[in-house]
């Protein structure tokens, strides 16, 4: 193989999307409270941007909006038909971007009375605002104030606190949050990544001495003994338990762990009443404490012949359209050409965000109709009829791209008869039953924690004997997967669910 160095020209097809495209598809991607804040963003960046507020009767701006110096039917008639694949709308906001220019931030000034009544507003808003509680990042950085340290080592222990997981657990390595080599180093590579290496190992110690204890740690071991203190009764004995036995201590298998260590029973058993007051999870705590509200963007109505229909809950949105002012002042001859290319720019950048909101009102429609339409059964009956579903069905039905499906339910959630669920929780995986037709997971998992309570509590069911008992429900599992889903539904195994029924 010969190798050389040299320029070529060569010659490719790629998609590239506009920033403005890209947009549209971020438009598509917001919740309702979201596209509320960026309507509001855009009523402020732009000067032509009207709006009739949602408690306003429409009907009386029909006049103002339908006059003669208004924009013709073809000027203002949105491009989103609903009897399309909505290419032609995609198409359209594409050509719309090329008119915009991106660095474009001329804002206009609000009057003195409008500022008055948007402080009013806001000052509103956050006097009934539920307060959001101290997060496990925001507990960390405080107590990293403390801390006199370099600006490189700061950098670090910050860099590993925002990798925290939620329970306060470090998964990324620390090679990948060494910062790149500056351009310079002459050869000294290996010795400056050494260095780094070194300070992340520093300041991973540092995060590892905050509060809570464990937090920083990078496996389950680690975590447990971060929290041992050596003023512990079984401090030594907790050391070994912990960095060998842990499987051990899971099984009951204590006669093994007293062979093995050379510990009595009694210590053994005494040192793990200790080792369950520590916790595995140090910032779950955090967790725990705040549970958000969620405003719907989907409604159900069951309709009068049978099935469901829905209905988008953007009633609290403002109807958008370009202020006839500046349409008359952009067709005024006395209007300079500075202004008319200001106006012009300022009117396509308005028409854009109107069409790609009414874009979005199509594609979440057609996407919620078509879920719905699929779990009519988890509708009418509960969670356990759900049916498996996965995003390319809804996209091939609504004919989109399975990614515009992924945007349209992100972070969406619908309010049905059986309460309030996130848009995603209708796509599930499935397994094929005995009699050839495809079984939700959900559906997998309901039946057997159903089994699990009903069984006899003095002879538990083994995992073949839960397959068996799924097979008579028609539910055809492998006994792994019986085990998988047994342990992430944290149900112990049926020795030790039969332990803990002979200790009561």
């Amino acid at each position: 193989m010969r190798l050389s160095l040299g320029q070529q020209m060569q010659m490719a097809q790629k998609q590239v999307l506009a920033p403005r495209m890209i947009q549209s598809m971020e438009i598509l991607q917001l919740p309702i409270m979201a596209l509320q804040e960026r309507i509001e963003q855009e009523m402020e960046d732009n000067p032509v941007l009207d709006q009739i507020e949602p408690s306003e009767d429409a009907e009386s701006f029909k006049e103002e909006i339908d006059s003669p110096d208004a924009p013709s039917e073809s000027e203002r008639e949105l491009v989103v038909q609903d009897d399309t694949n909505n290419e032609e709308d995609f198409e359209r906001l594409l050509n719309m971007a090329d008119n915009l220019p991106d660095d474009y931030e001329e804002r206009s000034r609000p009057s003195r009375g409008q500022m008055e009544a948007e402080a009013d507003r806001r000052h509103d808003a956050m006097a009934n605002m539920v307060s959001r509680p101290e997060s496990l990042l925001d507990y960390l950085q405080h107590q990293l104030s403390w801390y006199d340290l370099s600006d490189d080592l700061r950098r670090l222990c910050e860099r590993i606190i925002y990798n925290l997981d939620s329970n306060g657990y470090l998964e990324t390595p620390l090679q990948d949050l060494i910062p790149q080599p500056p351009p310079d180093l002459n050869g000294n590579a290996d010795a400056w990544h050494a260095e780094q290496l070194k300070l992340a190992e520093e300041a991973l110690a540092i995060v590892q001495r905050l509060d809570p204890p464990g937090v920083g740690a990078r496996n389950l071991k680690e975590c447990l003994s971060l929290q041992l203190t050596p003023g512990l009764l079984f401090y030594e004995e907790l050391q070994v338990l912990i960095e060998n036995h842990l499987e051990d201590l899971e099984n009951n298998r204590l006669p093994l762990i007293s062979k093995k260590t050379g510990f009595s029973l009694e210590t053994i058993k005494e040192a793990w009443e200790d080792l369950r007051t520590l916790k595995p999870k140090p910032g779950s705590e955090f967790n725990d404490n705040f549970a958000p509200s969620v405003t719907p963007d989907v409604f159900i109505d069951r309709r009068e012949g049978g099935g469901y229909e829905v209905r988008l809950e953007d009633g609290q949105l403002p109807s958008l359209y370009i202020s006839n002012y500046h349409r008359k002042l952009l067709q005024d001859p006395a209007t300079n050409a500075e202004t008319r290319d200001y106006i012009k720019r300022k009117i396509n950048s308005a028409q854009w965000i109107i069409e790609a909101i009414e874009q979005r009102r199509s594609t979440l429609t057609k996407v919620a109709q078509a879920i719905v339409d699929h779990q009519t059964k988890f509708l009418d009956h509960g969670p356990e009829y759900i049916e498996p579903l996965k995003m390319q069905q809804i996209a091939d039905k609504v004919k989109v791209h399975v990614t515009t499906v992924s945007r349209a339910v992100d972070d969406k959630w619908m309010q049905t008869p059986r309460g309030i669920f996130p848009l995603k929780r209708f796509f599930v995986g499935g397994t094929t039953g005995a009699d050839g037709e495809e079984v939700a997971w959900d559906k997998v998992r309901l039946k057997l924690q159903e089994i699990v309570d009903n069984e006899d509590k003095n002879k538990p069911l083994s995992d073949d004997a839960l397959v068996s008992e799924l097979a008579k429900h028609g539910i055809t599992v492998a006994r792994r997967t019986v085990t998988k889903y047994r342990k992430a539904m944290n149900i112990p195994s049926s020795r030790q669910r039969r332990e803990w029924t002979e200790a009561k």
